[in-house]
């Protein structure tokens, strides 16, 4: 066998062992919305971040916004949904966040997880761990929000993309 045809062989193995893509789609925005504020009317109030906006949020939560249009709907009875994004490893994770008319969490979905690994971040127990949480709350990975073991990339950046979300809130909306 020939050294070209021997290196190309040696590559096929890891070709092999690589994780299969997985991408899903677990929520529609409709479908956050009725589950997050079920029989609640919401409106929209899309948003977009000014430099200055962007800047207080960054020094609040310590993670800038990846975008500069804030997706964000108004409950009649006074509370926020935002859908947002993280970056989970190498793909975005969009969840979106449910918050009462004080501005604490209601709760958390991952709308669409594209990852191979970490969606246990899916798990209703471990995002039930934000539930209360307001702007300025700890939000520290292993410190007030518990880890998954095979998830900490997910982890972490859901726990720092709700922290920045109350930020947000408190910067943007409220008030």
């Amino acid at each position: 066998m020939s050294a070209p045809r021997a290196s190309l062989l040696a590559l096929v193995p890891v070709a092999l062992v690589a994780p299969p893509a997985h991408a899903a789609t677990y929520l529609s925005v409709e479908q956050a919305q009725s589950l997050m504020f079920p029989g609640e009317t919401l409106t929209p109030a899309f948003r977009t971040l000014s430099n200055t906006e962007i800047a207080a949020i960054r020094k609040a939560s310590g993670v800038s916004p990846l975008n500069r249009q804030l997706k964000v709907w108004r409950s009649a009875r006074g509370g926020w949904l935002i859908v947002d994004q993280v970056v989970g490893k190498h793909e975005y994770i969009t969840f979106a966040v449910a918050l009462d008319a004080s501005g604490a969490v209601r709760s958390v979905e991952i709308m669409d997880y594209r990852e191979s690994y970490g969606d246990q971040v899916r798990n209703p127990k471990w995002r039930a761990q934000f539930a209360g949480k307001r702007n300025g709350a700890a939000l520290q990975l292993d410190k007030d929000i518990k880890n998954i073991s095979g998830a900490t990339l997910s982890c972490r950046h859901v726990t720092d993309g709700v922290k920045r979300l109350l930020a947000t809130y408190a910067l943007v909306l409220a008030g």
